[in-house]
């Protein structure tokens, strides 16, 4: 299985060249899958999932698909998963997209279709691939207000948690003080990336690619 878990998507040369080395194959014969669903709950600008899309084309890829999961049947976006050779899951609200892999049915296909593709996540789409979602600052209130009850529990594609986007102007409560005392609740590892930075997982193995700033506790 190999996965690239980033903070803030594909910020830097480094963490496109961790996805060029999971592909293999040059990027102009590829097929990517962009997976917006947890950003449909949060108001606002929405530039950053913008950029996110920018960033994935500039990519030179063969083909660029965007596949909303909360808005098709199974029997529609399976068949456009599996025609992707990257699985990008973008960033938004935490619980919201948890609740939709479930619900969709993703959560039961997606170990099958990662044995031969390569799985991208931002923030909350990074986060759903731990063994818990605890870590989150979405709102849960919003989306629970919505599905009802929305179990913490994370896909489990990884053994340790990920807080993402340390050290960001819009989330200034995000420090590395702030995870030390979070790591006292838990006794999985947590990596706390700021912007810049991301976990490359290729069958277990781990490497942090980053120009930024990161640190892992426990």
């Amino acid at each position: 299985m190999k996965l690239l878990l980033t903070s803030a998507g594909l910020m830097n040369e480094s963490i496109v060249g961790a996805l060029r080395e999971l592909t293999v194959r040059p990027f102009e014969e590829l097929n990517l899958a962009f997976i917006p669903t947890a950003a449909n709950l949060e108001e606002g600008d929405k530039g950053w999932l913008i950029d996110d899309l920018e960033a994935c084309q500039k990519l030179g890829l063969k083909e660029l698909d965007i596949v909303d999961i909360s808005a098709l049947p199974k029997s529609v976006w399976q068949k456009r998963l599996e025609a992707a050779d990257i699985i990008f899951v973008s960033g938004g609200n935490t619980f919201h997209l948890m609740h939709w892999v479930r619900a969709s049915g993703l959560e039961e296909v997606l170990p099958e279709l990662l044995k031969t593709r390569v799985y991208v996540g931002v923030s909350a789409g990074s986060m759903i691939t731990n063994p818990n979602i605890r870590c989150s600052l979405s709102e849960k209130g919003v989306a629970e207000e919505i599905h009802g009850a929305i179990e913490d529990g994370g896909l489990s594609l990884v053994d340790f948690l990920i807080e993402p986007h340390i050290n960001n102007a819009y989330f200034p409560e995000l420090t590395f003080e702030y995870v030390q005392n979070e790591s006292t609740e838990t006794t999985l590892p947590i990596y706390a990336l700021d912007d810049q930075s991301a976990i490359q997982v290729v069958d277990g193995e781990v490497t942090v690619v980053s120009e930024g700033e990161w640190k892992r506790f426990n």
